[in-house]
């Protein structure tokens, strides 16, 4: 069964369906919607469970003749790298569209919008033809211009038209880019393809690796966001509707750091090498930046939006690492920023819903209305913090394992946005949780509903599911890591790939490498 194409283009299936449906019918609009994506989510589990950890070769491979003239395929395939971030898209795009029970306005294009997204989304991550990716990466930038710009605040026009120019200025320079990879394999080998896996066995000099991978790295470095390319990301956030600053936190920000890892590393290898400081040194700042800026925000959305630069610092971080430790720790620590910052968005709309205010001196003392509601407002808090036994501490403890490991300096100052983060966060939950009411519109606020709870305890539960057994998810990813490192020249020799290989592990093992291998 092609699982792939079948999870990809299920979402436009559904658009068919919705188009069919009388406007006016928006329950049946919203439960159709719904279900498609339920159905995409279910789809993609065998993805999951029948994914062999032990090789490092795309699984799940489709390939075919698209424009067989100018060498381009329908080519898509996933690794241990590419397998959660399909996930994580399946996963939180039907919470998103229940989220967004309460849209009345254009609902039917909503929906639409909605599912054409999910397709860009898990398109990205599928493809294995430089072609294919780049038309689902400019595509998915449609349906999120229009959920910005069409159900978004005051200034949506501002904030869609922002993220639309600062993304496709970054994808510019890497079509380019491309293009030169295109002609460099025709050189080498006398084929024209757009085939990534041919792109990794070019053997490029250093001068075309190194503007090469600029040209990536602007994409992705706007996509991530990484400060100093950061401004539009927090216009985005706050105008978007909820279910959209959701989407885009928790899978448009990974398209970024993906990227990295899937191009810029195994491309581009002895510049990535040259660029450590660099982009180390940016994630530092934007590490630090964003936690001050968070701690100084009055709008409860806003300081969720800048305290995704901070957390996608330390992802960044991780990726340069250049060891399993640090990889490993920025891939997973992807998947928690979606899920602990998207819940984060999604309890600010409920809020929100409730008070049709954001900011943070209007609340106070709801922890005595809403029980429910503070309980699993305070489990998403802790998470984004990083408290152990939840999904946050395993990403930035590996993070740090890693960049110990490369740069002491770096850890050093990038652990001061662990303790940063906690202020910001625990401040900003006393202060609208705790305390007396002393608004009168507080007094008669209900706890959240049956639908509120059903989006929040799935987010709840994956959330304590990789804090507690995050071997899980890392032993998915061990074998695509090592061979990324292999290709990118980092390091690879680690226990638990001695392990997976049946080599028995020395007692001289270093202590980040029993530490993993404990997890």
């Amino acid at each position: 069964m092609p699982i792939l194409s079948l999870i990809t283009f299920l979402p436009v299936i559904g658009v068919f369906f919705i188009l069919s449906m009388d406007s006016r019918r928006g329950e049946l609009i919203r439960i159709t919607t719904l279900l498609v994506s339920i159905v995409v989510f279910v789809l993609s589990l065998p993805l999951y469970f029948n994914f062999d950890p032990r090789g490092h070769e795309m699984q799940f491979v489709e390939k075919l003749p698209w424009i067989p003239s100018f060498g381009i395929h329908y080519h898509v395939g996933i690794d241990g790298i590419s397998l959660f971030l399909i996930l994580l898209t399946t996963f939180i795009t039907p919470i998103a569209i229940l989220a967004s029970w309460h849209i009345t306005k254009h609902l039917k294009e909503y929906m639409i919008a909605m599912l054409v997204l999910e397709t860009g989304m898990i398109g990205v991550f599928i493809s294995l033809d430089l072609f294919l990716f780049y038309v689902f990466w400019e595509l998915m930038l449609i349906p999120m211009y229009l959920l910005i710009g069409i159900w978004g605040g005051p200034r949506r026009i501002y904030a869609a038209i922002k993220f639309f120019i600062y993304t496709m200025s970054g994808s510019v320079f890497m079509l380019l880019a491309i293009i030169a990879l295109y002609f460099l394999n025709h050189r080498a080998t006398g084929e024209y393809t757009f085939n990534l896996l041919e792109f990794y066995r070019l053997e490029l000099s250093f001068a075309v690796q190194f503007w090469l991978f600029l040209a990536f790295a602007f994409a992705f470095a706007i996509k991530v966001p990484m400060f100093p390319f950061h401004t539009w990301l927090p216009d985005a956030h706050v105008e978007a509707p909820t279910a959209g600053s959701v989407i885009l936190a928790g899978v448009l920000l990974k398209m970024g750091t993906y990227g990295f890892v899937r191009f810029c590393l195994p491309l581009f290898p002895a510049a990535s090498h040259v660029f450590i400081p660099v982009v180390s040194w940016m994630a530092i700042v934007g590490i630090i930046y964003g936690a001050l800026v968070s701690m100084v925000q009055d709008d409860l959305k806003k300081l969720v939006a800048y305290s995704s630069v901070s957390h996608l610092g330390f992802v960044m971080l991780g990726i340069f690492a250049f060891n399993i430790q640090g990889i490993e720790g920025g891939i997973t620590q992807m998947i928690n920023h979606g899920l602990s910052t998207g819940a984060l968005f999604l309890v600010v709309g409920m809020l929100y819903e409730r008070r049709h205010t954001r900011m943070i001196a209007d609340f106070g003392g709801l922890t005595k209305r809403m029980p429910v509601f503070a309980t699993l407002f305070l489990i998403v808090t802790l998470s984004s913090i990083g408290l152990p036994g939840l999904n946050g501490f395993v990403g930035e403890f590996l993070i740090l394992l890693g960049a110990f490991k490369s740069r002491i300096l770096y850890a050093s100052i990038a652990t001061s946005g662990i303790i940063l983060a906690a202020v910001y966060m625990l401040w900003m939950f006393q202060r609208v949780m705790f305390h007396e009411i002393i608004h009168e519109e507080n007094k008669t606020l209900k706890d959240i509903n049956k639908r509120e709870f059903a989006i929040l305890l799935p987010l709840v539960l994956i959330i304590f599911w990789i804090g507690i057994y995050p071997n899980s998810f890392l032993r998915k990813m061990d074998a695509s890591v090592n061979h990324l490192l292999k290709q990118a020249g980092g390091e690879v020799q680690t226990a638990s790939h001695l392990q997976t290989q049946n080599v028995p592990v020395t007692p001289q093992i270093d202590i980040v490498s029993e530490t993993e291998t404990a997890w």
